[in-house]
């Protein structure tokens, strides 16, 4: 995967997110086409969609900023690295922050919190979502290293 910094350069037309997330995951480069959710402090939906085959997605969750639990944890990052998932973007708090530093997948959040959330089964997917100046789409690609995220409508070769 090229780096962040150098699709900036080659392709200006880019969604470029505003750094607010921090690296979890033992992979920091990552990058696959988007499948999103939208939940608040809930991760019924994440652990469903992680349950499934990844083939390379990445998992944008749009959990509203809540930092008041984690929407994502060691066993979710696990069941993400062991179905193929890229990554997971959170718009939210993780946990177990050693154990999705040794998964080898994609995290990035914008906190720790040791809570976990509740499980109601509530929220959407596949649905627009917009968050760090940047509107993710299912179907769409997400580029992310330690320099940012950039999302592009197509995938760049």
């Amino acid at each position: 995967m090229p780096a962040v910094t150098d699709l900036c350069d080659t392709h200006p037309n880019l969604q470029i997110c505003e750094p607010i997330f921090r690296d979890f995951g033992g992979a920091p480069a990552f990058h696959g086409p988007i499948a999103t959710l939208k939940v608040f402090e809930d991760n019924s939906l994440v652990r469903e969609s992680l349950e499934q085959p990844g083939n390379g997605r990445v998992l944008v969750v749009d959990g509203g900023g809540s930092l008041r639990c984690a929407l994502l944890g060691g066993n979710l990052a696990a069941l993400a690295e062991k179905n193929g998932w890229a990554g997971v973007i959170v718009y939210g708090a993780v946990r177990d922050t050693k154990e999705l530093a040794a998964a080898r997948v994609g995290v990035k959040a914008l906190a720790p919190h040791p809570k976990k959330s509740d499980k109601r089964g509530l929220g959407d997917r596949d649905v627009a979502v917009t968050f760090a100046g940047v509107t993710f789409k299912s179907g769409e690609h997400v580029y992310a290293d330690e320099d940012g995220i950039v999302v592009s409508s197509a995938p760049i070769a």
